[in-house]
C-alpha cells in the first residue's frame, strides 16, 4: 500500500506541474486577435495651444461657434504586440471594449508600413471628403475634375504627372470627367506628345508626355496613370488634427465642424456632441468600425449626444449608455437633427432603437 500513495502522490505532483505550465502557457502564448478600446476624443471647434483653431479656413467668411463637437477615435493593439488568451476574454466580456481577428486590422502579407500608409490615405480622402461635402451644404460653389490618383513607376508620366494632380483640359481641349481625359488621350498614336494643363496645390502648369503602348495593345496609347474624381474649389481648409489619428471614420465630425465654422447661427448651442462616420463628397454617411468604443469614449469626456452611422444601430443596441444615439444617414440628416435639439424638440429626432 505504500507503493501506491507514492505513486498516487506522484501523480498528484506531475499533475499540478502540467496544471501551472498549462495556465503559465496560456497567459504567455499570444493568441490572432488584436483589442479595441476607447481612444482619445477631439473637440474641434476649439483653437489650438498656438491660438490656432482645429480647423482652419482661409477665402471665406467665418462665424463663431458654441459648445464642443467631439471626433472618436479608437485604441488598437499595436502591430508588434499581441494578447494572451485570458486578455481576449476580458476584453470580449467588457462592455466598453472589443476583439477582433488579427487579419482584419492587419491583413496577412501587409507589412506595418504599409497598413499605416493606407490608414494615412483614407484619413487624407475623407479630409478633403467632407470639406466638399461641408461646403456643397453651405452653398460654395464646388467644381468636379478629373483627378491622378496613381502613376505607374516606369510609365512615361512619372516626374511629370503626380498623384493629386487635377487635369483641367488636354491638348487645350477642357477636361471634365475622367472618361474625357480617356477619350481624348485615344485619338493619339503610340510615341504621340500629349500636353496636359493641370492644378497643382492651387498652382497652373503645363506638362507634355509622350504615350507609350498599353500592355495589352501594341496600339493602343497609354501614358500610365489612372484617374478618378478631384474637387476644385476657391476656400483653404486644413484640419490640425494629430498625424497618429488616421482612418476614413473621422469625417462626419470634420464635416459638421467645418459647416458650423462657415455659417451663422450656432449648429450645437450648449453642451457636448460627439459622432462618427465615414462620409462621400455627396454628404452620405457610411458605417465604420468599433462604433460602441467610440461610444464610450465620448461619454468618458462628456458627450451628453452622439451621432451614429444608420447602419451601425444594429451594433449599439443592447450598449449601456445615456447617451443619446442619434441615427444619420446624411450630413443633412445630421444638420436637422443638431437644429431639432437646439430647439427642444428631442422627440422629432431619429434614435437608434
Amino acid at each position: 500500500m505504500k507503493g501506491v500513495s507514492v505513486s498516487r502522490n506522484a501523480m498528484a505532483i506531475v499533475s499540478s506541474l502540467l496544471f501551472v505550465m498549462l495556465a503559465a502557457a496560456l497567459v504567455v502564448i499570444p493568441v490572432p486577435y488584436v483589442a479595441w478600446r476607447p481612444g482619445q476624443t477631439v473637440d474641434v471647434l476649439e483653437t489650438t495651444e498656438e491660438g490656432g483653431a482645429v480647423i482652419e479656413i482661409s477665402g471665406l467668411p467665418t462665424f463663431d461657434t458654441a459648445g464642443q463637437l467631439l471626433m472618436t477615435t479608437v485604441s488598437t493593439t499595436r502591430v508588434d504586440s499581441t494578447l494572451s488568451l485570458p486578455e481576449v476574454v476580458f476584453v470580449f466580456t467588457a462592455n466598453d471594449s472589443d476583439a477582433m481577428p488579427r487579419e482584419v486590422i492587419y491583413p496577412p502579407g501587409k507589412s506595418s508600413s504599409q497598413v499605416q500608409d493606407e490608414a494615412v490615405a483614407m484619413m487624407d480622402k475623407s479630409r478633403i471628403n467632407a470639406t466638399v461635402a461641408a461646403l456643397r451644404a453651405a452653398g460654395v460653389a464646388v467644381t468636379e475634375l478629373p483627378r491622378v490618383e496613381s502613376v505607374v513607376l516606369s510609365g512615361p508620366s512619372v516626374d511629370r504627372l503626380q498623384p493629386g494632380d487635377l487635369i483641367t483640359a488636354v491638348d487645350d481641349i477642357e477636361m471634365k470627367t475622367r472618361e474625357n481625359v480617356i477619350a481624348q488621350v485615344a485619338t493619339h498614336a503610340v510615341g504621340d506628345v500629349i500636353v496636359f494643363t493641370l492644378l497643382r496645390d492651387g498652382q497652373e502648369l503645363t506638362e507634355s508626355v509622350t504615350s507609350s503602348a498599353s500592355n495589352t495593345d501594341a496600339r493602343r496609347p497609354v501614358v500610365g496613370i489612372s484617374l478618378d474624381t478631384g474637387f476644385q474649389y476657391a476656400p483653404q481648409v486644413d484640419f490640425g488634427v494629430d498625424q497618429g489619428v488616421t482612418g476614413p471614420s473621422a469625417g462626419l465630425v470634420f464635416a459638421l465642424g467645418l459647416y458650423d465654422r462657415i455659417t451663422e447661427g450656432h449648429l450645437i448651442a450648449d453642451g457636448v456632441v460627439a459622432g462618427t462616420g465615414e462620409i462621400d463628397p455627396d454628404g452620405r454617411v457610411s458605417r465604420i468600425g468599433a462604433v460602441r468604443e467610440k461610444i464610450k469614449g465620448a461619454e468618458r469626456d462628456g458627450a451628453t449626444i452622439f451621432l451614429v452611422p444608420e447602419d451601425n444601430c444594429s451594433d449599439v443596441g443592447n450598449l449601456a449608455t445615456d447617451v443619446m444615439l442619434v441615427r444619420v444617414g446624411t450630413l443633412k440628416d445630421s444638420i436637422a437633427a443638431l437644429q431639432l435639439i437646439n430647439e427642444g424638440k428631442t422627440a422629432e429626432v431619429p434614435t437608434c432603437g
